[in-house]
């Protein structure tokens, strides 16, 4: 046995392998591109949770309802799957009050935190299956659901209680007059204290448009601006009305 060959042999194998080497390589090449993902993931991925559905983008989605085309803002849509172009049976939409904007960094506590949603308005926009927006249907419906005789209220505003058979439990029917246009109705189930009102204590529709129902939800602390409140709603629903021409009252 040659001895002295192989010890040459062995003297000259390199420590690591040629395929050792590119395995390796690969390896801290792979666990580079694994930090940066994660880095950008991470922060992608955070901004994502902070927003928790949300999105700042004031980019113009366009939806048909209906026989009504509207032009709203995405950052006032309240849910990704209405943030695209196209036919949709409804829009629900969440709007600071009373600055009548969608979601914002400027305004984000509103959104993320629930004890200040009061601040909110909350609408549904959808193609009208009633022939009579909720004022319209004071005389011919709420009218006998009433029991006994309406009280002052503020803001001059008259309460009126419902029946416990009306289906309407724990809620109150608050009308207001309205000179040149019919009674402001809105049903609201009124919080014990203030402090315990919600961001959707009171509810009311109005009709806009060819064909839409525009429900609307807000908090029992803004009753003393129920006339602003419902003309803002329509005025910011009309302005984005497609066919703006076709709008009605």
């Amino acid at each position: 046995m040659n001895h002295t060959g192989t010890a040459h042999e062995i003297e000259e194998s390199p420590l690591l392998s040629t395929r050792f080497i590119v395995r390796l390589t690969v390896v801290v090449a792979c666990i580079a591109a694994l930090t940066l993902i994660i880095s950008f993931g991470g922060r992608w991925f955070g901004g994502r949770i902070s927003l928790a559905g949300n999105t700042d983008s004031t980019a113009p989605i366009t939806l048909t309802i209906g026989r009504d085309t509207l032009r709203l803002p995405e950052n006032t849509l309240r849910f990704p799957s209405q943030r695209k172009d196209g036919l949709s049976e409804r829009a629900d939409l969440y709007l600071t009050w009373p600055e009548m904007q969608g979601y914002s960094k400027e305004h984000r506590e509103r959104f993320d935190d629930i004890a200040r949603s009061s601040g909110l308005i909350f609408l549904r926009i959808a193609q009208s299956t009633m022939s009579r927006d909720m004022s319209g249907r004071l005389e011919p419906i709420y009218s006998h659901l009433i029991e006994g005789d309406g009280v002052p209220f503020a803001n001059g505003m008259t309460l009126h209680r419902l029946r416990a058979d009306a289906g309407y439990a724990g809620e109150v029917l608050l009308t207001a007059p309205r000179a040149g246009a019919p009674d402001y109705v809105v049903r609201c189930a009124l919080p014990a204290t203030p402090q315990m009102a919600t961001s959707g204590d009171c509810q009311r529709d109005i009709k806009v448009g060819r064909d839409l129902t525009v429900l609307y939800r807000f908090s029992s602390a803004h009753l003393p601006d129920w006339d602003h409140i419902d003309a803002a709603i329509r005025h910011f629903v009309e302005a984005r009305l497609v066919n703006a021409s076709a709008t009605r009252r």
